[in-house]
């Protein structure tokens, strides 16, 4: 369902209840009907005096090549109307020790200073191409992003629940990356950020995080 709905620019759903259906046919049926922007590509750029690394979590299967932003005729994503997205990133700040990066030689013809990035606060810059629903030349909006911590105590109802959504998704990967993360604390983490407005969904996802933590797990 997932390759059709992708060759064919459009959307799945798995539907397993009258409250998911609710859902996917009715509170977000336009989202899925009218196409504000087609071939949406959104590319990013870190600061390297800011951020030692970085990844992605998720959309193994959105990624594209760093030649194919500019590339009108590669094909992208749709945005409907009311339609947001949400990708994660996982930084490690310059000057912190970690156990994933590994060691390499010094580069022969590229200096480690950066004088434009260290002059800086930003973060990041996030470029977005689009075209319109009936165009053929994409057009691009860029954005830098203050380096502006903020603890996880702080942050929005909305970050800290897709957190816990990203932890249980690794956690049901067996992630190398996961480290610390347990099916107690995405249950925590999401019942702090149930918010208001949610329809539901949040407490029911807290329900099938339960769900998951008492199924047995195979080791080997």
């Amino acid at each position: 369902m997932q390759q059709l709905a992708d060759k064919g620019n459009g959307n799945h759903a798995y539907i397993d209840n009258l409250n998911e259906a609710k859902k996917i046919l009715v509170n977000e049926f336009g989202s899925t009907l009218f196409t504000i922007a087609k071939d949406v590509k959104l590319q990013v750029e870190f600061n390297p005096a800011r951020a030692a690394s970085y990844r992605l979590i998720g959309y193994e299967n959105r990624m594209l090549q760093k030649e194919d932003f500019n590339n009108d005729q590669k094909d992208a994503g749709e945005i409907g109307a009311g339609h947001t997205v949400t990708a994660l990133y996982e930084i490690i700040p310059v000057g912190i020790t970690d156990e994933f990066s590994t060691t390499v030689d010094t580069l022969k013809y590229q200096t480690s200073n950066h004088p434009v990035a260290e002059n800086t606060d930003e973060m990041m810059t996030i470029k977005i191409r689009y075209k319109e629903p009936a165009g053929t030349q994409s057009k691009l909006m860029v954005k830098p992003v203050m380096d502006e911590p903020i603890t996880l105590q702080n942050s929005s109802d909305n970050f800290r629940f897709a957190a816990s959504v990203a932890a249980f998704g690794m956690l049901l990967r067996n992630s190398a990356y996961k480290q610390q993360a347990n099916y107690e604390a995405v249950i925590e983490l999401a019942r702090g950020a149930t918010g208001k407005g949610a329809n539901g969904y949040r407490k029911e996802f807290q329900s099938l995080v339960k769900e998951a933590a008492a199924l047995p797990i195979e080791k080997g």
